[in-house]
């Protein structure tokens, strides 16, 4: 599963790296340590009355809240791959609602003998040092407004990730984000076309992927400051 992720870059850089229309995430701070819960910015598509699409950020709770759940039920923070197009729970917004998780990287953990030892899952080093993370998005709607909310999908681990976890985030090469977002909804051999392209272009980012050891302190997500940024340093860097 994906638990936690660091996301570094600022509305600007986001806007900029996605080639988004701006959005409703003007207040977002860099955080290094995302835990769920938190408001992380999205990336989605809509189409408007005249036909247009536009790619926006948008302000989004980490756990998937759909409008027809019941309030304070289950908000789940991840949705499978094997299963995302046909789950009752995901099915819909996987048809209709994809968004993207933009992320710097992200944490995993391995079991020791004097405790758990935190990892830091990231991709090779480029212009935009981002990430990015499928998702299924839900809107909810709270008073006069709506409440957006996502689930990252996970696939089994390849490389890197596999030997920290067996699960990582279904990351998305940039030539597939176009049709990733498309608002235009999907069903039937479609649905599993799509599946199918998240298959190929994960695994291909998978096996860019690396991993450090970090300090144990980013362990209690209650205690951290999510804006220390030494959160990410190698262990071997933390003084």
């Amino acid at each position: 599963m994906c638990g936690r992720f660091a996301m570094d870059k600022d509305v600007d850089d986001l806007i900029q790296a996605f080639v988004a229309d701006g959005g409703r995430a003007q207040d977002w701070r860099p955080t290094f340590s995302m835990a769920p819960t938190m408001v992380a910015p999205l990336v989605r598509e809509h189409r408007g009355r005249d036909g247009a699409v536009k790619r926006e950020l948008e302000p989004a709770s980490w756990g998937f809240t759909p409008g027809w759940g019941k309030p304070g039920g289950r908000a789940p923070i991840n949705a499978r791959l094997e299963t995302v197009a046909t789950n009752g729970l995901f099915k819909r917004a996987f048809a209709g609602a994809r968004a993207i998780v933009p992320m710097s990287g992200y944490f995993e953990w391995q079991q020791q003998d004097d405790g758990k030892q935190p990892y830091y899952l990231h991709g090779p080093d480029g212009a935009s040092g981002l990430l990015a993370a499928a998702a299924v998005g839900a809107a909810r709607k709270e008073g006069d407004g709506w409440a957006i909310s996502f689930a990252i999908i996970t696939r089994q681990a390849r490389d890197a990730s596999g030997e920290v976890h067996d699960r990582m985030p279904v990351f998305l090469g940039p030539e597939t984000w176009q049709r990733w977002l498309d608002p235009e909804p999907v069903e039937g051999t479609h649905a599993t076309d799509l599946v199918h392209l998240l298959e190929e272009t994960s695994s291909r980012v998978a096996a860019t992927m690396t991993h450090y050891a970090v300090n144990r302190k980013v362990n209690n997500s209650r205690a951290v400051d999510p804006e220390d940024p030494t959160l990410i340093q190698p262990l071997q860097d933390d003084a």
